[in-house]
């Protein structure tokens, strides 16, 4: 390779800015898709990966790439928007070489691969991965947090092997910044075994939020990738109505035992939320709104609000209560909206200002009720108070939107949001 040829590591890729030559923005790279070649040979990189609006992933070939630099690509602007597949005599660089275990020729020695850099052959739109960036373990009292080193292609093997086992470390860090339902996206587009090793490697309360994002059929699969003590801690992460129609989808018996296996207390919020009929707000609701008893203050129920876990929707409002004050709750007494909180002074108690005028949702109330109610209020949430006026929970918009949405709406970009010419890719 000529000195002053342009090499770029691929994890500084994810997640660029792609525009056309007219500076308008076309989407962002998600990952590198490249081809393995024997002998030892470079692998030629096919192209990449681009989401575009409505999280629809598109193949853009490296020969309609013009220029990789200050942090974007730039493209001929002539596109072809078919939804990217992967082939088989493919691999995705990001989401399948990052943190293989591979071996040095040399020595043998096992290192773990940390990125991956490629180069533009000279004088050609052609691009090939001629480096790979690895960690050597963790031994000897000088790499004690394992010693890097950039090496040619040709002096490691190992690539063309599948790997049992494959860490997530680095695919993660690529990632880390990705908000729950972003990264979720990348979890879909992965294979099966990378999407459990990447999954196992999440912490709880990141794949809890993650798990909340992904399709119904996704979510199963991780679940049951995972040891049953470590499933049921997450489920027991997750806002109590996604937790309680995730554990809907499983058999019977993976459901017992998982109920078994959490905390007495969120059991209990699983169970009864799997009692309610489907589509009806008691399945709809969650079961951990902010509850206040009427000697609160306007500065307790600030307080509460501004916990950073909240979702916009839960934080909107605050349901004042007779003890006890986790649901089922005393005599449901009203509600109290976030702007009339901002009105008043601190010292206020809550129960002097609690709006009665709004009714409440039964559990059986069904879902086309529910969003009537909502729209006609202009409500983020609703109450929802059983027969003896004990507050059961709320039912959220975004719960509500969820069941409206197609079952598939998670998976599906939007069609027809970005108006480019269709052409061949040459793949």
């Amino acid at each position: 390779m000529p000195a002053g040829a342009p090499r770029i590591f691929v994890s500084h890729l994810a997640g660029v800015a792609v525009f056309d030559p007219n500076g308008d923005q076309v989407g962002r790279v998600h990952d590198v898709v490249a081809m393995l070649r024997p002998g030892g040979r470079p692998p030629r990189v096919l192209g990449l990966v681009v989401e575009v609006v409505g999280r629809r992933r598109i193949f853009l070939p490296m020969t309609r790439v013009t220029g990789v630099e200050s942090g974007q690509v730039i493209t001929t602007g002539v596109i072809n928007m078919r939804r990217f597949e992967q082939r088989p005599t493919e691999t995705l660089v990001l989401g399948e070489m990052l943190d293989r275990t591979v071996r040095l020729v040399e020595t043998g020695e096992e290192v773990k691969v940390l990125d991956v850099a490629m180069a533009r052959l000279p004088a050609r739109r052609e691009w090939e991965i001629d480096k790979v960036h690895v960690r050597r373990g963790k031994t000897g009292a000088l790499r004690r947090r394992g010693e890097t080193l950039t090496v040619d292609w040709s002096a490691v093997t190992g690539f063309s092997v599948e790997e049992h086992g494959q860490g997530a470390e680095s695919l993660l860090a690529t990632f880390e910044q990705l908000r729950p339902a972003d990264l979720a996206n990348v979890l879909h587009h992965l294979s099966a075994k990378r999407r459990g090793e990447v999954a196992a490697a999440l912490d709880d309360e990141r794949l809890a939020d993650v798990l909340e994002e992904l399709p119904d059929d996704d979510q199963v699969e991780i679940l049951g990738k995972l040891e049953e003590e470590r499933a049921a801690d997450v489920l027991e992460a997750m806002d109590p109505d996604d937790a309680a129609d995730l554990l809907s989808e499983l058999p019977e018996g993976d459901k017992e035992r998982l109920l078994a296996l959490m905390r007495p207390r969120d059991a209990a919020d699983m169970r009864r939320l799997l009692s309610y009929e489907e589509g009806s707000a008691g399945s709809l609701m969650t079961t951990e709104p902010i509850v206040l008893r009427p000697d609160a203050t306007v500065a307790d129920a600030l307080a509460r609000v501004r916990d950073q876990d909240l979702t916009p929707a839960l934080a909107a409002q605050v349901y004042v209560c007779r003890p006890p004050d986790e649901t089922p709750t005393g005599r449901y007494l009203g509600i109290i909206h976030f702007q009339r909180l901002l009105r008043d002074p601190p010292f206020t108690l809550v129960g002097s200002v609690v709006d009665t005028d709004l009714r409440p949702l039964s559990p059986d109330t069904p879902l086309p009720v529910v969003t009537s109610h909502l729209a006609t209020y202009n409500l983020l949430a609703a109450p929802v108070v059983d027969e003896s006026g004990s507050l059961l929970g709320a039912v959220t918009v975004d719960d509500v939107l969820d069941h409206l949405l197609p079952p598939d709406w998670r998976e599906r970009g939007l069609h027809g949001a970005v108006a480019m010419p269709e052409v061949a890719d040459g793949r």
